[in-house]
This record gives structure tokens, C-alpha cells and sequence, in this order.
């Protein structure tokens, strides 16, 4: 009887180990923009035009600060992909290439694909083509 129960967690156990990634993987959201991200860094950001947003990023990207490190992160979420792909290029030069292939990973998609595929056009050191 012990022996049953033991064999029948174990089978429980298998099943869940291989359905489980796949269900996880299914479950990814794609890379949408967000335009509501650019008021954590304030309503005058929130303003500013596309290439000014841009300018903003390369130049927080300079500072190298924690705080700044995490606009970068919320700026992936812009809607213009010039942006995201600014804070993408800050992030991997200040060496945060892992929390920017997790960030890529997460977020299946062509958008994804397209911020990685320039990354390694310009050689930053960013490889997440082949999950994104």
C-alpha cells in the first residue's frame, strides 16, 4: 500500500515537472509598450517629444546611479521604440545585460526581437535573440 502511494506521488510529480514549463512558457506576455510609464519619472517627462525622451535616456544612461539603472528598466515601456531601444543600449553598456535579457525574455514578441536583433547590430553584448 506504501509502495502505491509512493509510485503514484512520484508519477504526479513527473507529470507536473514536464507540463509545468510548458504551461509557464505559454503564459509569457508579449513586449507591449506602455505609455503610462513615463509618469513615475514625472509629468514633465511624460511631455517631452520622442527625441527629447531619447536624449533624456542617454544621458541618465551616463550617470550609472541604482535610480537611474531603474528609469532605464520602466523606459523599455515606452511606446516609442527609438526609447526603448535607448534605455536597452544604456542598460547593456552599464553592464546590466542580464536584467535586460531577463527583461526580453519575459516579453516574447516581435518588438522583443527587433530591440535584441539592433542590440547585437551594435554589439553591446546582448544575445536574447533566440528567446525573444
Amino acid at each position: 500500500m506504501l509502495v502505491g502511494a509512493v509510485a503514484f506521488v512520484v508519477v504526479l510529480l513527473c507529470i507536473a515537472l514536464v507540463i509545468a514549463p510548458r504551461v509557464l512558457r505559454a503564459r509569457r506576455p508579449t513586449l507591449q509598450p506602455v505609455a503610462s510609464w513615463t509618469r513615475a519619472a514625472g509629468e514633465e517627462f511624460a511631455a517631452l517629444s520622442e527625441a527629447a525622451r531619447c536624449d533624456l535616456i542617454f544621458a541618465v544612461a551616463a550617470l550609472e546611479e541604482e535610480g537611474s539603472q531603474q528609469l532605464l528598466v520602466r523606459a523599455l515601456d515606452d511606446p516609442s521604440e527609438a526609447v526603448a531601444l535607448a534605455a536597452a543600449r544604456g542598460l547593456a553598456r552599464n553592464g546590466r545585460t542580464v536584467t535586460l535579457e531577463r527583461y526580453l525574455a519575459a516579453r516574447p514578441g516581435e518588438r522583443a526581437r527587433r530591440i535584441a536583433r539592433t542590440l547585437e547590430l551594435l554589439d553591446v553584448g546582448v544575445s536574447v535573440t533566440a528567446s525573444c
